[in-house]
């Protein structure tokens, strides 16, 4: 019980993240890309794992939606990647093949997912791949930016600490 409480309040805390920093996003052409929600899907496989990460990419894309700071292309690459990436944590413990997953996770099949929804949601004309090359931008930008939290957390062994606290 406890665990889940702790797991929860981290949860809440990269969602308001995600939504207090989402006016900080790249235009890439059609799409807005926020490398903040990327730094932080791979954040929460690293800390949380993949369910819990894709919560937070919901939770966060349907926010922003609402406050108009987000489009529907959020749902689909943010939660595809969150949850890749902490399945790869989960399953390797490694964090080359985990930044990787995200990559893929939203770079590749999130820019892919998002076709359907820019047609048939949106309206707009799409290609299978049109998405691909601004959602790569986002989620390699965000990539980095976790990569730096991540070995320092890691040097400073706060790693370590977190993981023992939320996991009990």
């Amino acid at each position: 019980m406890k665990t889940n409480t702790r797991k929860l309040v981290t949860s809440g805390m990269l969602v308001a993240l995600i939504v207090c920093l989402s006016g900080f996003y790249i235009p890439v052409g059609a799409s807005k890309c926020f490398p903040i929600q990327h730094m932080v899907n791979v954040l929460s496989a690293v800390l949380l794992g993949p369910w819990w990460g894709m919560g937070i990419a919901f939770c966060a894309s349907l926010i922003r939606n609402l406050m108009g700071t987000g489009t529907l292309l959020a749902f689909p690459g943010s939660m595809i990647g969150a949850l890749l990436c902490g399945f790869v944590y989960a399953r390797t413990s490694r964090l080359l093949p985990t930044y990787a997953a995200e990559i893929v996770g939203t770079g590749v099949l999130g820019g892919m997912a998002a076709c359907p929804v820019a047609v048939y949601l949106l309206g707009k004309t799409a290609a299978i791949f049109t998405y691909v090359i601004p959602f790569l931008v986002s989620t390699v930008g965000g990539t980095l930016i976790a990569a730096v939290i991540i070995a320092v957390m890691d040097r400073s062994h706060a790693l370590r600490y977190l993981h023992g606290v939320l996991e009990g």
